[in-house]
């Protein structure tokens, strides 16, 4: 198989095989649900593990704050995180004091604790590889799901598509993008939108839940806002009409997956939350938001299931895009191949 996520259909055939015997289990396994919800006195347990494979630089703080979004996209708060850390041989004591400086950092940034986990040097891998566990905990009447979109929502989108993607490339791929034209500077921009704007979606997610009328949430990541839609779709059991020209786009994105030639759809999105609301409180929610300091805007429509999921571009008509994989797997795959 291809670098990436499973393919939906195979992952559905997996998670259809697992047993479901816990009464206390309120959201379980789910193509496109962010986290597991789990019923814990006079609060619901949220708890997410998501693993870092492409940073480097940053490994630390990335597992921090990507755990932590799937755990705001659930309407709750992120508290507690466990990482398991595997190391190359060539890992030094500088890399390993560099990477729980950043995991110690992160959690502060979001009021979460790091409580445990686990590290080794392992045989066989060239770089760090960092999986991650947050848990979090939400009021019994503000937690989220994906699965709550309906029919006649408005599809709501948090900053803009590809932050992660972008700052990842200026981060992994700087000789490339030099080679193509992009100035140093504009890397160095690019590079730094993992700060400004940032990948935390705590603060959007407060205040949409806060503005009410939201439906569902789902953190776009690998795969990009394409993918995200498509899981919002499938956990919702709902089709989408989404409006290419109001989806907002990072000049700096634009400029790098133009260089690369990717499609900014199908790139790494961490940094932006789907938001889907009934019609009367989008405008509320959109204005929440921006007062919390990021910006939204409406995208698309939710529709029934039988019209399917579509993009629309001016007059222009057509099937929302997929990728089997992530748009920088398959850049990083296509010059492995080249390299060897």
């Amino acid at each position: 198989m291809k670098p990436g996520k499973l393919p939906h259909d195979l992952l559905a055939k997996m998670l259809g095989r697992l047993p479901a015997g816990d009464a206390r289990v309120v959201v379980g396994p789910g193509v496109g649900e962010d986290a597991a919800v789990i019923e814990f006195g006079d609060r619901l347990l949220v708890a997410k593990t998501d693993p870092i494979t492409f940073a480097t630089d940053l490994i630390g703080w990335y597992a921090v704050h990507v755990n932590a979004n799937d755990i705001a996209a659930m309407g709750a708060e992120p508290r507690w995180f466990m990482a398991s850390l595997l190391l190359p041989e060539t890992a030094s004591e500088a890399d390993v004091t560099s990477i729980f400086t950043q995991i110690t950092e992160a959690c502060t940034e979001i009021g979460a604790t790091a409580v445990g986990g686990h590290t080794e040097i392992t045989i066989g891998i060239e770089r760090p590889i960092l999986v991650g566990c947050m848990l979090g905990e939400v009021a019994r009447d503000r937690f989220i799901t994906s699965a709550g979109a309906g029919p006649g929502d408005v599809v709501i989108l948090t900053r803009g598509i590809a932050i992660e993607g972008t700052a990842l490339l200026a981060r992994e791929a700087r000789p490339m993008l030099l080679s193509k034209g992009l100035s140093d500077a504009s890397v160095d921009q690019a590079r730094d939108l993992l700060f400004r704007p940032g990948l935390s979606v705590l603060a959007a997610s407060r205040a949409a839940v806060g503005a009410g009328g939201v439906t569902a949430m789902h953190d776009p990541t690998e795969g990009g806002l394409a993918t995200g839609l498509r899981e919002i779709a499938i956990a919702s059991k709902v089709g989408l009409e989404i409006d290419a020209d109001a989806i907002p786009l990072l000049p700096l994105t634009q400029e790098v997956c133009a260089a690369l030639s990717l499609d900014p759809l199908g790139l790494i999105a961490s940094g932006s939350l789907l938001i889907s609301a009934s019609p009367k409180a989008a405008d509320a929610i959109v204005e929440a938001v921006r007062s919390s300091g990021d910006q939204a805007a409406i995208i698309g429509h939710v529709l029934p299931a039988g019209e399917g999921l579509s993009l629309v571009a001016g007059a222009e008509r057509k099937p929302l895009p997929q990728f089997p994989r992530d748009e920088i797997a398959r850049l990083f795959e296509q010059q492995s191949a080249r390299r060897g």
